[in-house]
């Protein structure tokens, strides 16, 4: 049985991660934002010297979708994105290197690290050239976690991992705002579902697949970055297309398109994981197709 930590254990990742190692039998500490103050480097370290965990996951995170209204000034937005995607991080790898020397940790890193890749897919070789302040601050993070297992022999692996679903996914997200408004028009309701840019291409995978490759990369006999990808891309469209579908519906009766609710516009991005492959056997368990039926059968089919 192993003491394992979870950092932001209240997100997506975080419940799925719980969910996964308890079932597995281990024992689990969750932290969510009422639980204690990341930002605070002296509670961090007593922390971690009490727990004495032998796997740390690093989840925490301060981001939005691109249909988010963006509300911050872009100083604020940093700011907050580096408190937790890099000052927490940093707090919490110098208290493995003080009291926690064997734990191993794991840090959620995002595509968003590429930025506007110039290739076709992106691999662990590719430059990291950010140009938002969730991917920039995510790239700090992985640099801090490259400097901690260089310098200071912290077992500090990072998973670069692309858009991945399931029914813990918050509603702004545009998987959730399609699932949620097929479910409603199946139950009975009327309301249009719009949509900023049906053309977006997006590497979907399915997030409990995600978890299980967070928890193989830590079973490695060394740390080192990871991309977590299916390797496909779907549009926007394919993705409400075989929504409705799913329900019975023709998509094309239910959705129009808005340019304007996009707040931000990134360049598609596909991730080639053969080295996560290569060195842990993970691949993909759950299709595109069979993801989308998944998050529609979670959703309730009687009107709320």
């Amino acid at each position: 049985m192993k003491r394992i930590l979870i950092v932001g254990c209240q997100g997506q990742d975080g419940r799925l991660l719980r969910e996964h190692l308890t079932a597995a039998g281990h024992a689990v500490t969750g932290i969510g934002r009422a639980d204690g103050d990341i930002l605070d480097r002296t509670w961090v370290a007593g922390l971690i010297e009490r727990l004495q965990p032998d796997e740390v996951y690093y989840l925490a995170a301060h981001h939005h979708s691109s249909e988010d209204p963006l509300g911050a000034e872009p100083a604020v937005l940093l700011r907050r994105s580096f408190d937790v995607q890099v000052t927490g991080l940093v707090h919490f790898l110098e208290g493995i290197r003080l009291h926690a020397p064997s734990a191993r940790l794991f840090y959620a890193a995002s595509s968003h690290v590429f930025g506007r890749a110039t290739g076709p897919m992106q691999n662990e070789g590719t430059p990291l050239q950010p140009v938002c302040a969730y991917g920039i601050s995510k790239t700090a993070g992985i640099q801090c976690c490259r400097l901690y297992r260089a310098n200071h022999r912290v077992f500090a692996a990072c998973g670069i991992l692309y858009n991945h679903e399931s029914p813990y996914r918050r509603p702004a997200f545009v998987s959730q705002k399609i699932i949620r408004s097929v479910a409603a028009i199946r139950a009975g309701g009327t309301a249009k579902l719009v949509l900023g840019d049906l053309s977006a291409r997006i590497d979907w995978g399915y997030a409990p697949d995600y978890v299980e490759a967070m928890t193989r990369i830590l079973d490695l006999a060394e740390p080192d970055d990871f991309v977590v990808a299916t390797g496909e891309t779907h549009s926007v469209q394919e993705f409400a297309a075989l929504a409705f579908h799913a329900a019975g519906l023709n998509w094309r009766d239910h959705v129009t398109e808005n340019p304007a609710l996009i707040t931000k516009r990134g360049t598609p991005l596909c991730g080639d994981s053969t080295h996560l492959r290569n060195q842990t056997g993970w691949r993909p368990q759950v299709s595109f197709e069979d993801m989308i039926s998944r998050l529609l059968a979670a959703q309730p089919t009687t009107p709320s």
